[in-house]
């Protein structure tokens, strides 16, 4: 995974140098996301004169988070408003930061935006399968518990049949053992069975937990699940999404949603941003670039920028649609890449029962309804109260369904798999929203899907003459936030060494 580059820490040493900006050198920056706000507070710090052209009339782009009083406005005539109480929201674009992603943590340090920790993983919340176990959700603890016992149970009695001498020495073989044993938490036989010791990885029965005193005090072991059971459930295909290095603990999240990054950038670059405006043209000439704009709703105004450079976070689902002067073989990867469906779901309910019914405190469950996953707030735990739910992560082919629904056909299809894991949804739900990624006009899409980067990425993210492409789309880390912050950096990079090679 190192060699290939999928397990490493974000390659972020700080901001580049950027000494010695040619005086007077403009650069205009096509949209207000993080890459956008990004590239502009660097190049103003160093010097360059810097505009921002953005068409929503808020910054931030994907990095979005729905609160009460917002509206979502959709293709298609759909708008939402959402209705949640004071202080609940939820983070309809991403959600989470790792820890190694080293350049938005200090960003974030930089910009004093405080963090709080992000739960991914819980032992406590479920995993579920409509085909098996009942349709009754399973603790992921237990499967993930008993799924492991029943492996190593497995494999040492290879082991100790000989079955292996030929691929692990005598000597290895009796260390295997013992640890298989003491890993898979085995009996003297190297059996995988109801024990106190199992019960402490796997958990106790409801009413036999440890207690104090003399009423029901003393611990009870609990039934495993069969090996069988679980390899039919399919569940090993979910028990591995917390363990992938982009999901490692810890993880963050902004105090008050993600928005609040976008918020601290937009502090130190607010004034550079021309709101609701749409980019219809570029045009790139010998001397500088021209930007033609006209406003994206009705009561702005349109205009003209000319810099000496442009720096486009646009998408490629919308910008492959306008009138830009690049080269061919740019034009034609702008054209080409796809970009991931996604819909996600905001449930708020009138009180976390997760917490006070079911002990769960943050986390993801997963299941193979088309929600996919319910993942539980890591802010005001235990708190009393209302508590927004992620109420879906739908993606494939399913998010495609989706984004033929009305978004209230898609709050009812969520609330009806919803309950089928936990039936309080419907007593508890105060109210909801459901965005489908395709569906909003600055996006057209979630985040981008190189099936082979190779030449074609290297010419998405070089400079075309003066015009350089920025965002998560031209990155190796698609779809998260240090992607579009490293990108930014990188088209910073090849701007400040283009002006001052002139």
């Amino acid at each position: 995974m190192t060699s290939l580059g999928h397990a490493q820490q974000s390659p972020y040493r700080g901001p580049p140098d950027l000494n010695g900006a040619p005086e007077g050198t403009s650069v205009v920056v096509l949209g207000a996301g993080l890459a956008g706000m990004c590239a502009a507070m660097e190049l103003r710090n160093a010097g360059y004169s810097v505009q921002i052209l953005e068409y929503q009339d808020r910054a931030g782009g994907r990095c979005w988070t729905l609160k009460g009083g917002d509206t979502i406005e959709e293709l298609g005539g759909y708008s939402q408003n959402v209705e949640f109480s004071d202080g609940q929201y939820i983070n309809i674009g991403p959600w989470r930061i790792p820890h190694h992603h080293l350049a938005l943590l200090d960003y974030c340090h930089r910009l004093n935006v405080p963090l709080e920790v992000f739960v991914q993983e819980n032992q406590n919340a479920y995993l579920h399968s409509t085909q098996h176990f009942g349709g009754k959700p399973v603790r992921y603890g237990h499967a993930w518990a008993d799924y492991v016992g029943g492996i190593t149970e497995l494999l040492a009695k290879a082991a100790d049949k000989g079955a292996l001498e030929q691929a692990v020495s005598v000597e290895d073989t009796e260390i295997l053992l013992e640890s298989l044993k003491s890993f898979g938490i085995l009996d003297k036989n190297y059996r995988y069975t109801a024990s106190l010791d199992t019960a402490e990885y796997r958990g106790y029965p409801d009413a036999g937990a440890p207690g104090g005193g003399l009423w029901d005090a003393a611990p009870e072991p609990s039934e495993p699940i069969a090996l069988n059971e679980l390899l039919q459930s399919r569940f090993w295909q979910y028990m591995r999404n917390h363990t992938t290095y982009r999901h490692h603990a810890p993880m963050f999240q902004p105090v008050g949603g993600m928005e609040e990054i976008a918020h601290a950038f937009e502090r130190e670059v607010g004034d550079l941003i021309t709101h609701n405006a749409r980019v219809t043209r570029v045009v790139q000439g010998e001397d500088g670039v021209t930007v033609d704009y006209e406003p994206a709703r009705d009561g702005g105004e349109g205009g003209q920028v000319t810099a000496d450079y442009c720096i486009c976070t646009i998408p490629f689902t919308v910008l492959s649609q306008l009138d830009i002067d690049v080269s061919p073989e740019m034009r034609r990867v702008m054209r080409q890449l796809h970009y991931h469906e996604a819909v996600k779901a905001g449930l708020e309910m009138k009180r976390r029962f997760w917490e006070r019914d079911e002990q769960i405190y943050g986390g993801i469950t997963l299941t193979d309804l088309p929600i996919a996953e319910i993942g539980y707030p890591a802010n005001e735990m235990h708190s009393d109260g209302p508590g927004v739910l992620l109420g879906a992560y739908v993606y494939g082919p399913q998010a495609y369904v989706y984004n033929s629904m009305s978004p209230q056909e898609r709050l009812e299809s969520v609330l009806s798999q919803g309950e089928q894991i936990h039936p309080q949804y419907r007593d508890e739900f105060s109210s909801g929203v459901v965005l489908s990624w395709h569906r909003v006009p600055w996006m057209l899409g979630c985040y981008s899907n190189w099936d082979d980067r190779g030449r074609d990425y290297e010419i998405a993210a070089t400079m075309d003459q003066r015009f350089v492409c920025a965002g998560e789309h031209i990155s190796y880390l698609p779809g998260w936030q240090e992607g579009s912050l490293l990108s930014a950096l990188d088209a910073v990079r090849q701007v400040h060494e283009r002006a001052t090679s002139q």
